[in-house]
């Protein structure tokens, strides 16, 4: 069965990472079709636009996306077109897997294998309520946090456990202080808790998580937060594991699927075939495992690591002398 899926090239280094994923992709003969559709500085300069009509006509219809990084120029009517595709897909659930990989520069070689859980579309990134006073000394932002939405994402973090045959759930929050939002986010999360008591959970002040997760990496399995902190520990998790050149990007909803690369464009390096596609790989492997295509995702990251291992083709930020698409072509052979 031909699954056909939106791929949107990206800005920067995106048209390079992407080639050398689809190039991993056709190797693997998954009997997937692409549609190719802009976004971005490409489709501004094509269309006029940041996010076409043609562009999310064709996420909607395939439901599932695979994006490089996009740029969006300042004072274009939105913030991010990440935000603004969360927004429109009610792409709910961030889901960013951290682990370490070899001959990489990871803090705990052997330590990290963790995955943050990260509601998508409320607390401080809404958008909402936002005002500057007249004298400018005095700027305010409205957080909202609902008792869906955390249901949801909680929800499907122990999901998420269960179906990968993870033990724990660590559920993050800041609820000693901000008492109303992330007191809510803490009461449903308990709530949920309660209905799978096959899995562990335990609760921890963001802030106790930040040290923990740079101490003790390894007690973690699963982590789940609300968006501002979610955001802020993916990108700590990746650090550990070398930084975001490993780190890929689910952002799921009930509709739609958008899988991604989540560092950003690299202009400065763009065209020079330095990039790693490591991450866009890792994000496609995401995709698979949501196409229901579990042992093709395995296959996919097996063949990451024995190239890896194997130091074969490395692009130079891994510390070796090949390229973009040599890399690619390494990964290919090891399928």
């Amino acid at each position: 069965m031909t699954n056909t899926i939106t791929v949107i090239r990206g800005d920067g280094i995106g048209p390079e990472i992407m080639d050398a994923t689809l190039h991993v992709l056709d190797a693997m003969q998954l009997g997937l079709a692409y549609e190719f559709a802009d976004a971005g500085l490409v489709a501004l300069e094509k269309h006029g636009e940041l996010l076409p009509a043609a562009t999310m006509d064709s996420i909607r219809r395939n439901r599932v996306a695979l994006k490089s990084p996009l740029t969006t120029p300042v004072g274009e009517g939105f913030s991010s077109i990440n935000v603004e595709l969360r927004k429109r897909f009610d792409l709910y659930a961030n889901v960013r897997p951290a682990r370490s990989y070899p001959n990489t520069k990871s803090r705990f070689p052997d330590g990290v294998d963790l995955i943050t859980v990260r509601e998508n579309t409320e607390g401080a990134y809404i958008g909402e309520g936002q005002s500057l006073s007249e004298d400018g000394e005095t700027a305010l932002l409205t957080q909202k946090v609902t008792r869906r939405g955390s249901e949801r994402i909680v929800r499907y973090a122990f999901d998420l456990a269960r179906r990968t045959g993870r033990k724990k759930v660590t559920v993050v929050h800041k609820a000693n202080i901000l008492k109303s939002t992330s007191g809510l986010f803490l009461k449903v999360a308990r709530e949920v808790a309660a209905q799978y008591p096959d899995i562990q959970c335990n609760e921890l002040i963001v802030d106790n998580c930040c040290m923990q997760l740079v101490m003790r990496p390894e007690q973690f399995d699963i982590i789940v937060t609300t968006n501002l902190f979610g955001d802020i520990i993916s990108d700590l998790c990746a650090g550990l594991v070398g930084g975001l050149g490993l780190a890929p990007g689910a952002n799921i909803g009930t509709d739609a699927a958008i899988f991604e690369a989540v560092h950003g464009t690299a202009p400065d390096i763009a065209g020079q075939g330095k990039a790693d596609p490591c991450a866009l790989l890792l994000g496609a492997a995401q995709m698979l495992d949501h196409l229901g295509q579990p042992e093709q995702a395995t296959r996919l990251r097996a063949a990451i690591v024995a190239t890896l291992e194997a130091k074969d083709s490395l692009t130079p930020d891994l510390g070796g002398s090949g390229n973009t698409m040599s890399f690619a072509k390494a990964i290919a052979t090891r399928l």
